[in-house]
């Protein structure tokens, strides 16, 4: 799914510049792709190369979303917990990542919350660059949605419930509801935080 995405995005990229060699107001994306290869946009670009291009950027578009619905449908039924806490998707790349649900449920929460963050990790040992405080969780709604100086804190709610949701994704497949329930729970003290100190500068600042 990703190599498509990528490459889709690349080969789009190529298409805009080549496009706007014969129209100056082509457009740019694989949406102008698809546009293309649907003969909606742009009828001055009338090379055949140049809608061929477009086809295939528009195909390759089309796998990647074809592959994300496969991934939806199917990480739920292999990994219900994981799927509830995160969505399938990103529970997906954490298991290709620790290379399959077996090896996720083995492994600690820390090395759950760096998962993808590797060159990061090995330049931290080396003395190089500080600790990371995640890496593909990143993306789950939890952490980037919290302040930065408290995404460390949110990274390690998340992960450690994780953690949990492999285990039993891998031992027994029960889904259990509770648990997104007191990451929810865990994760909004963690985001208090934050507006528990804002109010408290607010504060200062009008009694000055």
């Amino acid at each position: 799914m990703d190599d498509c995405n990528r490459t889709a995005n690349e080969l789009a990229e190529r298409l805009a510049e080549w496009a706007g060699t014969v129209d100056p107001d082509a457009g740019t994306g694989v949406e102008y792709a698809r546009a293309l290869a649907r003969g909606e946009a742009d009828d001055d670009i009338a090379e055949p190369v140049i809608g061929s291009l477009a086809e295939r950027v528009a195909d390759l578009a089309d796998e990647a979303d074809d592959l994300r619905e496969f991934v939806d449908r199917q990480t739920p039924a292999v990994a219900p917990n994981l799927s509830a806490l995160s969505d399938p998707v990103l529970a997906a790349r954490l298991i290709a990542l620790a290379g399959g649900l077996e090896e996720l449920a083995k492994k600690p929460s820390g090395t759950v919350q760096v998962l993808g963050a590797e060159d990061a990790l090995f330049a931290h040992l080396r003395g190089h660059a500080p600790s990371p405080k995640h890496g593909i969780i990143y993306t789950h709604d939890a952490v980037r949605g919290t302040h930065p100086e408290n995404r460390g804190s949110a990274a390690r709610a998340v992960a450690g419930k994780l953690s949990i949701a492999a285990r039993v994704d891998h031992y027994s497949g029960e889904l259990k509801p509770e648990l997104e329930a007191e990451l929810a729970e865990r994760i909004e003290t963690i985001q208090a935080r934050t507006t528990d100190e804002d109010a408290g500068t607010d504060g200062g600042a009008a009694d000055e």
